[in-house]
């Protein structure tokens, strides 16, 4: 969400004093306290981006089919998208005044460098605002076909703000567009910064992970419902929308986060070095899944000889870099990181074989002349339908570990350390109690609206034109 709010709090700040002795509990109450906030809004941000997608799909898909019932589960996600646009403004708004008032050493000597794509997603954001308004509140007011058109802006604004705003967390991994002259940054060149090579990769992953998590949240959520025995074309194309989107996007993601591996194998090799659990740079290095570090190795892994070679460079006799090039004071935490790396991939691949499925399903009901959900099999798909939503979110959590430990100990890559970035002022533990007890607030306000707008409103069994005409939306 919106982002400006981070350089004003830096500005608001003393400066940085370097002098100041921040101890070890106030420094890990300030990452704790950032880190459970992204957490919390990606989740939210991810909706964002993705339910508005789902929602035009909806809605085009009952335009097209003159169906009531798909016009009516548009209707119902609309509402839905528009109380996480409120809820994911304000815990936006909470992460920028964050970036300043715990980082200040980042944000008062690099925030001239990186506040362009906060600017631009700060612009978008109130795009998508204003438009998700117009959307919202032109239901009977506009010809079904020009209220459908008011909609894509909100799908491409909040593609864009996922976009800028990961264009800054890229920089922090491949910092570029400035010099450092006397300690002083000079020379800056905010467009070279935004669109560093860490961008690309990272940006395209990022909105790709947004899109499957959006899609299996609330395919899971009608999962249920069909489990229940629910089967009406309401609660089908709830399901099956969102679920073919989802598993039309999980090989994308896939080969983008190959893409992504690569980019650290010729950018980033320490990387990649913590993710695979590589300690000494020699070839014919094997793809160890799961195991835990212990000194300079990684034990109770499952080994695939040559693996991690073959992927990066084809060939078993590829050099992989290892931890040994770097002193170990530059070592992430190569448990976390690796295991946080495997189980995403994990995750993925479950997700994968879930739209491979439904696949198969749909093959074998246009060729049996069945429904697709009247395969054999098909409680176990649904019982397993309903977790990919979790799954999705956990994978999501897992691939930001992967990326935030894995810089570690640099806020910016080879250039601040994070506990130089850290604000020295005492008493940042209170601000992170502080904070919990916003985010349980608001997630108990959030989850008490979406659940009193089901209940009512109940769905109709047999919904009609009447029903779709007389359903609240704001």
């Amino acid at each position: 969400m919106s982002q400006p709010a981070s350089l004003l709090a830096a500005a608001l700040l003393p400066p940085y004093a370097a002098s100041g002795a921040v101890t070890p509990g106030d420094l890990s109450a300030a990452r704790a306290q950032m880190g459970f906030s992204l957490a919390w809004h990606i989740v939210v941000a991810c909706l964002g981006v993705g339910l508005p997608l789902l929602t035009l799909a909806a809605e085009w898909y009952g335009i097209r089919t003159g169906n009531p019932a798909h016009r009516l589960l548009a209707r119902r996600w609309a509402r839905a998208m528009g109380v996480l646009f409120a809820v994911g403004a304000v815990s936006g708004t909470i992460l920028s005044f964050e970036m300043g008032l715990l980082w200040p050493g980042l944000m008062g000597k690099f925030g001239q460098v990186i506040g362009l794509p906060f600017a631009l997603e700060g612009i978008a954001f109130f795009i998508e605002a204003i438009f998700l308004g117009i959307y919202l509140y032109a239901w009977d007011r506009l010809p079904p076909r020009m209220h459908l058109l008011t909609g894509v802006p909100i799908v491409v604004a909040g593609i864009l703000s996922a976009f800028f705003v990961v264009c800054a967390n890229a920089w922090m991994n491949q910092p570029r567009g400035y010099t450092l002259r006397g300690g002083r940054v000079v020379h800056v060149d905010p467009w070279a910064a935004m669109l560093n090579p860490a961008s690309p990769p990272q940006s395209v992953h990022m909105v790709l992970a947004a899109l499957m998590v959006a899609s299996f949240l609330t395919a899971s959520v009608y999962a249920v419902a069909l489990l229940r025995g629910r089967r009406d074309t309401y609660h089908r194309t709830g399901f099956f929308i969102p679920f073919v989107l989802g598993a039309v996007v999980t090989p994308f993601q896939l080969v983008a986060g190959d893409w992504a591996a690569r980019f650290l194998a010729d950018f980033r090799p320490t990387k990649l070095a913590a993710i695979e659990g590589v300690f000494h740079t020699h070839s014919h290095v094997p793809l160890t899944v799961l195991g835990f570090a212990d000194g300079d190795r990684l034990r109770y892994g499952l080994e695939i000889p040559d693996g991690l070679s073959l992927l990066v460079g084809y060939r078993p006799s590829t050099v992989i870099k290892g931890l040994d090039r770097v002193p170990r004071e530059d070592w992430p935490t190569v448990t976390s990181v690796h295991l946080s790396f495997d189980v995403m991939v994990g995750l993925g691949c479950f997700l994968l074989l879930m739209g491979v499925w439904l696949l198969l399903a749909w093959w074998w009901g246009r060729r049996t002349g069945t429904a697709p959900l009247a395969v054999r099999g098909t409680r176990l798909f649904l019982l397993l339908a309903a977790v990919t939503g979790p799954a999705a979110v956990v994978a999501l959590e897992c691939g930001w570990c992967v990326t935030e430990f894995g810089r570690q100990p640099w806020v910016v890559w080879g250039v601040m350390r994070v506990r130089d970035a850290v604000n020295p002022a005492p008493g940042l533990m209170t601000g992170l109690w502080l904070v919990l007890f916003v985010y349980a607030a608001m997630t108990t306000a959030a989850v008490y609206v979406l659940r009193r707008m089901t209940r009512d409103t109940p769905v109709p069994v047999a919904p009609q034109e009447s029903d779709v005409e007389g359903y609240p939306v704001a």
